[in-house]
């Protein structure tokens, strides 16, 4: 049963800022960032094309300007990035499947729970090699973490590679019927239910509600997005989000492109500092350790 806690009246979130490692311009967005405090965690993808030494450091050190942000494990299992495990199979020639295939696939259970959970613990193999420690959570590119049979290769690695780390849900805060609007959060909602269910078997802890996704191909404003999103968050919830910079690199490789560089501009503006006090609201400071206490997580 999931505890909401709060202090003196304010409600604490986490805001994850994801794909870390897809660009040289993502990075350094997201670590402009964390300097600036107006972040608390961000996701690395270990499969990613910008995750060379120098941009390990250079997060470590934006980390250290930061120790509230926390980092995490962003697992990648779908295209066009490739497999860090030689045999991993099914692929697209040498990369993962498409995501539409990749959940297709998941749904109709035709996916090997063995070379998922060896690819995931790969990935935690190489993140623990780059960063001297297990992530302090881990969550999936494009969501795989929610999906059938993928959900609990992931947890198997998380137990087996990371038993420290709490995992992303993706359930919404709102009832069921309120997403419909947003065909995307109501999928992520439905495929979260079996996510949760097989965290609590395994003894996986988990955030306890989501929020972030939206549109990504129109041209939104992001400063009323965020407000909408931490409406009816409850304490130690989590947003997702996907600021950056675009260069080539992001364009060759992914359609989310000018959406990043708005939602740098509206976290690093004025403004999102008096929607989080008008909200009553902070980042969870991740240096304190006070377990679910503080961090709000779903306990079993």
């Amino acid at each position: 049963m999931v505890q909401e806690l709060q202090i003196g009246g304010t409600r604490r979130i986490w805001l994850c800022a994801d794909d870390y490692g897809i660009s040289p311009g993502v990075n350094r967005a997201i670590r402009e960032l964390i300097v600036m405090r107006r972040i608390n965690a961000t996701s690395v993808m270990m499969a990613g094309p910008a995750i060379d030494r120098d941009e390990i450091d250079a997060l470590k050190a934006a980390v250290q300007n930061n120790p509230a942000c926390a980092v995490g494990l962003h697992a990648t299992m779908t295209a066009p990035f490739q497999p860090l495990t030689m045999h991993f199979r099914p692929t697209d020639g040498s990369a993962f499947l498409p995501l539409a295939t990749m959940l297709r696939a998941s749904i109709l259970r035709q996916l090997d729970r063995d070379m998922m959970r060896t690819e995931f613990e790969a990935q935690f193999t190489a993140f623990k090699t780059a960063f001297g420690e297990a992530p302090a959570y881990a969550d999936g590119h494009q969501h795989v973490q929610v999906f059938p049979q993928i959900r609990d290769a992931f947890l198997d690695a998380v137990k087996q590679s990371a038993p420290g780390a709490w995992v992303r849900q993706c359930g919404s805060p709102r009832p069921f019927v309120q997403n419909l609007t947003n065909p995307k959060a109501a999928l992520l909602d439905v495929l979260s239910g079996g996510l949760r269910r097989a965290a609590r078997r395994a003894g996986v802890t988990f955030n306890p509600a989501f929020a972030g996704a939206y549109d990504f191909s129109g041209k939104a404003d992001f400063g009323d997005l965020m407000g909408g999103f931490l409406n009816g968050l409850p304490d130690g919830g989590l947003i997702m989000c996907h600021p950056g910079f675009v260069d080539q690199t992001l364009r060759d490789l992914d359609p989310l492109t000018d959406q990043r560089e708005r939602e740098y501009e509206y976290l690093a503006s004025d403004a999102f500092p008096r929607l989080l006090a008008a909200k009553q609201t902070v980042l969870i400071d991740n240096s304190v350790d006070l377990s679910h206490r503080v961090h709000g997580i779903a306990q079993i």
